[in-house]
């Protein structure tokens, strides 16, 4: 599975990214990420979702997985729940400089 992100915005307007191929990653840490991407049923997620409102956090999320591709455009607070441990891993993995 191939991961794309990027988190913008923000008062400060910092661009956050980073890319994961779940290939690289440790077995559990593979699985773990692929039952937060199978939790938050990404694939089903509307491609935009916004909430409105100034400074806040924009997120990007493209995922490839078994031939589908699938982006989703959200801001912090129009962020589903069930996907908020999938980019709280994300920006994790970003401040690391993850790139894999």
């Amino acid at each position: 599975m191939h991961i794309a992100f990027q988190r913008t915005g923000g008062f400060a307007g910092i661009r956050t990214a980073c890319e994961i191929n779940t290939e690289n990653l440790s077995a559990e840490e593979a699985t773990q990420v692929t039952a937060w991407v199978d939790a938050a049923n990404f694939f089903n997620l509307p491609e935009v979702s916004r909430s409105g409102g100034a400074d806040q956090f924009q997120y990007k999320i493209s995922i490839e997985k078994d031939g589908r591709k699938h982006t989703v455009e959200t801001d912090e607070r129009a962020t589903p729940a069930s996907l908020s441990p999938l980019v709280k891993w994300l920006m994790a993995a970003a401040r690391r400089g993850a790139s894999g």
